[in-house]
C-alpha cells in the first residue's frame, strides 16, 4: 500500500500566523498517537509574514481522511477558523521512502 502525503499551504489572517501555527503544531501533537501518521511537519514561509506550510505523510488517504473527524481535530478546526483566511492544497503525493517514511 502506498504512502499519503498533502502539502497544505495556510494563510492567516494579518498579524495572527504565529498563533495559527501554535494551533496548528497542537495538532501536530495529537497526530503522535496515530500510528497511520508518520509525519505532521509545521513551516513558517520566510518570505511572506502570514503564510503557515503543513506536510502530512499518512498510511493512506482513508487514514488521512478519518483523523480530520477525530473530536482534537474539530475543536481545532472550530477554533483556528477565525484566523485562517485561506487554505491553499498545494499537492499530494505518495511518499516512497527516507529519513522518518518505513
Amino acid at each position: 500500500m502506498n504512502n499519503f502525503g498533502l502539502y497544505n499551504k495556510f494563510t492567516a489572517v494579518e498579524g495572527k500566523r504565529n498563533a495559527l501555527a501554535e494551533m496548528l503544531l497542537e495538532a501536530a501533537t495529537s497526530m503522535e498517537e496515530l500510528e497511520d501518521c508518520a509525519l505532521y511537519v509545521v513551516s513558517l514561509d520566510d518570505a511572506n509574514k502570514d503564510t503557515v506550510y503543513v506536510y502530512e505523510v499518512w498510511s493512506d488517504e482513508n487514514a488521512h481522511r478519518a483523523s480530520l473527524s477525530m473530536e482534537a481535530s474539530q475543536l481545532l478546526i472550530q477554533k483556528a477558523k477565525p484566523i485562517i483566511a485561506g487554505v491553499e492544497k498545494i499537492n499530494t503525493s505518495s511518499p516512497i521512502g527516507g529519513k522518518g517514511i518505513s
